[in-house]
């Protein structure tokens, strides 16, 4: 039987945490929070906000992951967890509409900035993006390690081009409006924090992909939480010194106006140089986040399908390459024929609030692994999986962090229906859809 193979060390695993999480809403996310919060103080401190609840997220993962090294990932804990239906549907609107959304909506997104780098026609813009998919694809078919260097690069790249962001905006010029930090906002503004925080959770999310791939990472019970910790750290660190840069040489006033932040701080510092620049820097992230998601994704697919509740052709790995192949392309053409109709933009807004509902049930499902490990202690046996009883990587602050975490995910449910009802219900829709089809695959002998 063909298995996956464990190729990815210590430094692969922790440039796909960073890759999956920096795409291109660093490059945008600052200014909408900007004009929620109103004060550099608030904006500071709420962006640190997320990065905690993003930490913890990483605590809660490395465990999860350390406990369940599998390919797959939150689609097995839910499944261990919760049952098969919540991992069905979990599976079901990740590969179908978030996934292959994600995939087009960034492909086009990298299409876009690269012919304006090298000044083509706009009409070249979907070619190159069903391209980008075709070229990731294929290294991706080929193997995990040729995927894992392509995703190295790309995030060391995207990163040296925050930095060069970054540098630019502490110490290339002075700041052109004074910049002052000025106190968070008051007790009576917690609600304007608060709506701020949901674009910026968004904006932190990703570092639970990693989990997808670690039935091919080397020794995952130490290294995934490792990966995740200092992933997630990385990606803070960068998070706040760039909204430090934006307010330096924007002012809130200017990044809470301002469509295109980055761009702007550049132009104003390097001219047209500095724009060219920060282009070329988006569509490198891009590049990297589009190899990140089609890299992780295809393993929920086949982990799904090995469970019998998808197309069995999916289940299989290249006996050569050991990648789940036949995932890979399923999921290459839906991202295609998503990238030709034009639909993905709307798709991916519909059903994105639903992540952070599998987002709170996978952090929930740690408590339902640790109380068994509890009632294994007290009656004096021990789980099958003896990972279950004794983790060598525990949750700090247990069980207030992922208990916090929860409550942050139901906050983003809460507040992405509140303020878009109509996107919920279709979204809502979209995963229950998912109910039928899993009825269906059920009943399947």
């Amino acid at each position: 039987m063909t298995t996956y193979l464990r190729k990815l060390g210590l430094f692969s695993g922790t440039m796909a945490v960073v890759g999956g999480i920096i795409g291109g809403g660093i490059f945008r996310t600052p200014a909408t929070v900007a004009e929620r919060v109103g004060t550099p103080g608030a904006v500071l401190v709420t962006w640190a906000i997320g990065g905690a609840v993003a930490l913890i997220g990483a605590f809660v993962w490395g465990e999860l992951g350390q406990r369940r090294p599998r390919a797959g990932g939150q689609y097995v804990y839910l499944r261990e967890t919760f049952g098969a239906l919540p991992a069905f549907l979990y599976a079901w609107t990740l590969t179908l509409i978030i996934a292959t959304g994600a995939i087009a909506a960034v492909a086009v997104t990298f299409a876009d900035y690269a012919i304006a780098l090298v000044g083509a026609a706009h009409r070249y813009s979907v070619p190159l993006a069903v391209a980008a998919v075709v070229l990731l694809s294929g290294i991706n078919y080929v193997g995990v390690r040729p995927a894992a260097i392509t995703q190295n690069i790309f995030t060391i790249l995207k990163l040296a081009a925050l930095a060069v962001l970054i540098a630019a905006g502490l110490f290339v010029a002075a700041p052109a409006p004074p910049f002052h930090f000025v106190a968070p906002a008051p007790p009576s503004h917690f609600a304007a924090l608060g709506t701020a925080l949901v674009p910026i959770l968004f904006t932190y999310g990703g570092w639970q992909q990693t989990n997808f791939i670690a039935e091919e990472i080397v020794e995952p019970e130490r290294s995934l939480p490792r990966a995740l910790i200092i992933g997630v750290a990385i990606v803070i660190t960068v998070y706040v010194l760039t909204n430090v840069a934006y307010l330096r040489i924007l002012g809130v006033g200017g990044l809470a106006a301002s469509t295109a932040p980055a761009a702007d701080v550049m132009d104003r510092l390097l001219g047209p140089v500095g724009g060219k620049i920060i282009a070329a820097g988006i569509a490198v992230s891009t590049f990297g986040f589009l190899n990140l998601v089609i890299l992780v994704t295809p393993r929920v697919l086949q982990a799904m399908a090995a469970d019998g509740l998808f197309f069995q052709k999916l289940a299989v790995l290249h006996p050569r390459y050991h990648t789940p192949t036949f995932a890979i392309v399923a999921l290459a053409v839906c991202a295609i024929i998503l990238t030709l109709s034009g639909t993905f933009g709307q798709l991916v807004d519909y059903v994105t609030f639903g992540d952070w509902i599998f987002f709170g049930l996978t952090a929930a499902g740690l408590f339902v692994y640790r109380n068994r490990e509890s009632g294994a202690r007290s009656q004096g046996r021990e789980p099958p999986d003896s990972r279950l009883l004794a983790p060598s990587f525990r949750v700090p602050g247990y069980p207030v962090t992922p208990a916090l975490f929860v409550l942050a995910a139901a906050f983003v449910v809460s507040s992405a229906i509140a303020s878009n009802p109509r996107n919920a219900a279709i979204g809502a829709g979209l995963i229950a859809l998912g109910i039928p089809a899993f009825l269906y695959w059920r009943s399947r002998p």
